[in-house]
């Protein structure tokens, strides 16, 4: 258990710090399964909103530092690698 009341007060912090960061982890998550519901459902349109939303969360996330830039460079990629082998097969 924490004695100075610095050391509480950083428990506090962290506290805050996980449960918003697990909130942002998990709108991430949600927008990359709307994403491949989209690309597995064949619909290129909705695809392309889908991976716009889901690139613009990503940096935001990453803008906040729960997500370190190059993770986030990483995931994008992969989205954009799924939606273009999407526009791909249907060309």
């Amino acid at each position: 258990m924490a004695n100075s009341l610095s050391s509480k007060k950083r428990i506090r912090q962290n506290e805050k710090c996980r449960v918003r960061n697990r909130v942002r982890k998990s709108r991430i998550k949600t927008q990359q399964r709307r994403l491949r519901e989209a690309i597995s459902a064949g619909d290129p349109e909705r695809a392309d909103v889908e991976l716009r939303k889901a690139i613009k969360l990503v940096d935001q996330v990453a803008a906040k530092g729960t997500l370190h830039k190059n993770a986030a460079a990483r995931t994008k990629s992969r989205l954009q690698r799924q939606a273009n082998q999407l526009a791909a097969a249907k060309a």
